[in-house]
């Protein structure tokens, strides 16, 4: 199965924020979307989830358009995690976990033990179960980002897009997240994730989608499409990049 747009002009009621982009995220893959702020990369994402209707163009799923599955069905096949997210009320995190669990039941039924156990494993995964009785609005924002990873892996998805995953999270936790990224594609999911690190795409991704005032600037496999001179180009600022001969590594730095 692809998720994937066609042609997409992209954007809101009173403007266009880009146009002409073909994408595609296949299962098993991790593809990172890179670009500056402003230049449509959330905006992309939205209309990838079905969000926001293309203004042009198709997303589709599969063999099928987007649009023609009914809410619940989209939510079984595709987990957001955006940005930041702010609750109004005090749930668990436990309970904002089980959240995840509504795409495969009743939004008014009562979590199943099945449910609960989803939601345990993912917690642990995440290494907060100590944080499952804590209301969410009490936690850090790395926790809560943590948290919000947890819930979009209890929905059990097909795929996972995720808007800037570490931003909020310390050193340690942007690992840790970018292992799990790397674990969920290990085990058949197709992950999408924005950056502005383009040290995390080349640590925790198969292949890069450069995209600047709403244009795609270049698209395809890691080693290819991230080097110094696009990156400059891409970002408009001078970069540098370090190399590990001996590790077979290699980094990059704003100049």
């Amino acid at each position: 199965m692809i998720l994937e747009g066609r042609g997409l002009t992209i954007g809101y009621s009173d403007r266009v924020v880009g146009r002409n982009l073909d994408v595609a995220l296949a299962k098993g893959e991790v593809l990172a979307l890179l670009g500056p702020n402003g230049g449509g990369k959330t905006t992309l994402l939205k209309t990838l989830l079905g969000l926001l209707a293309p203004k042009a163009g198709e997303v589709r799923l599969g063999d099928r358009p987007l649009a023609s599955f009914a809410s619940r069905d989209r939510a079984r096949l595709i987990a957001y995690v955006p940005q930041s997210h702010s609750a109004t009320f005090a749930f668990t995190v436990e309970a904002i976990v089980l959240m995840g669990r509504t795409a495969h039941g009743n939004l008014f039924s009562r979590p199943t033990a099945a449910d609960r156990a989803v939601a345990t494993r993912a917690l642990e995964r995440f290494g907060i179960a100590h944080l499952g009785e804590r209301p969410y609005t009490m936690i850090s924002g790395g926790e809560r980002q943590l948290a919000l990873l947890a819930r979009a892996l209890a929905q059990e998805p097909q795929f996972i897009v995720l808007d800037e995953p570490t931003a909020s999270l310390d050193f340690g936790n942007q690992g840790r997240v970018m292992n799990e990224i790397c674990a969920l594609a290990e085990s058949g999911l197709g992950v999408l994730f924005t950056t502005h690190d383009p040290n995390h795409a080349l640590r925790a991704a198969d292949r890069a989608f450069l995209l600047r005032d709403g244009r795609m600037v270049a698209e395809g496999n890691i080693g290819a499409v991230l080097n110094r001179e696009q990156l400059q180009s891409l970002y408009d600022a001078p970069v540098e990049r370090i190399v590990d001969t001996a590790a077979g590594k290699s980094a990059f730095l704003p100049g």
